[in-house]
């Protein structure tokens, strides 16, 4: 079986698509799928359904849903080698059902094995292994997990779950591409994120050291004049110490045009990190990334 939700929800047995189209049974099976080969509880498929206020007939009705996604299977199965039934993709077990995956793929799976790897490469300091990995990771995302599923309470809360994991890995490669140098490529990208996050503190200081790097200084403080108007209007918060750090380095840092590793000593001097103004040496932006 092979599943991809980091996007619209795509399920196959056999090469044949067993996702239905009517939205409650597209819900069970979008949880399912998420939780491959994990037990997922009937009391979480019922809120998933209902959420606080489900009917009587719930449990009869989730059952009718779990037929329809059986009969889907048994299609898709049909003239196989006769090794799987769909009670075998399909199981039903004590609490809640499971969704037998068969060592198929997964695109979550998959996502959350090149993040890591990532990741593990970036604390080693391997900044071309880390970019590239995390580059990969990025590259299974086609749109918003679940993005042709009217979600509920389940898929809501793992749809936000699952962008912030999306967003850690984007931080990350940024980082990594921002300490090999990439600074003007990262320009365009960053001016689309920032906004898009328009209160994400590391994405703006991110944004500030590149734009400062291409020696745009003072784009570079207008960035930073702007992300502190959306956070004192919208959050009744200021800046973090870091990025306050980083805006005071690029102040004094000298005039438009500066060598990027005129740039690298002067966030050191402030005190933010070397690679990227606010990296982990830091740790405070990391912690707030507060979203609008």
């Amino acid at each position: 079986m092979d599943i991809d939700v980091l996007g619209a929800l795509a399920v196959r047995e056999n090469g044949i698509s067993i996702t239905p189209t009517a939205p409650k049974p597209r819900q069970v099976l979008a949880l399912l799928a998420l939780h491959a080969d994990q037990v997922v509880p009937v009391s979480a498929l019922i809120e998933e359904l209902w959420g606080g206020l489900p009917p009587r007939s719930a449990r009869t009705t989730l059952q009718t849903y779990v037929l329809q996604l059986r009969s889907l299977i048994a299609a898709a199965l049909d003239g196989g080698d006769g090794s799987r039934t769909a009670k075998d993709v399909l199981v039903t077990l004590p609490g809640g059902y499971l969704l037998n995956s068969g060592g198929g793929t997964s695109d979550v799976r998959e996502f959350d094995r090149l993040s890591s790897l990532g990741y593990r490469a970036m604390d080693a300091g391997d900044h071309p292994g880390a970019a590239r990995l995390l580059r990969e990771a990025l590259a299974l995302w086609s749109g918003p997990a679940f993005a042709d599923v009217h979600g509920g309470v389940q898929l809501d809360m793992e749809t936000r779950r699952l962008e912030e994991t999306r967003l850690c890995a984007l931080d990350q490669r940024i980082e990594a591409d921002l300490r090999l140098g990439r600074h003007r490529e990262l320009v365009a990208e960053l001016t689309v994120l920032v906004s898009r996050y328009r209160t994400h503190e590391n994405l703006h200081g991110q944004f500030m050291l590149a734009l400062h790097r291409s020696g745009r200084r003072g784009e570079a403080l207008d960035v930073y004049q702007r992300l502190r108007t959306t956070l004192v209007r919208d959050l009744g918060l200021e800046p973090s110490a870091a990025l306050r750090r980083l805006q005071r380095s690029i102040l004094m840092a000298g005039p438009d045009g500066v060598a990027a590793g005129r740039v690298v000593g002067a966030t050191a001097t402030a005190g933010v990190g070397v690679g990227v103004g606010l990296g982990a040496g830091t740790g405070e932006v990391r912690e707030r990334l507060v979203r609008a």
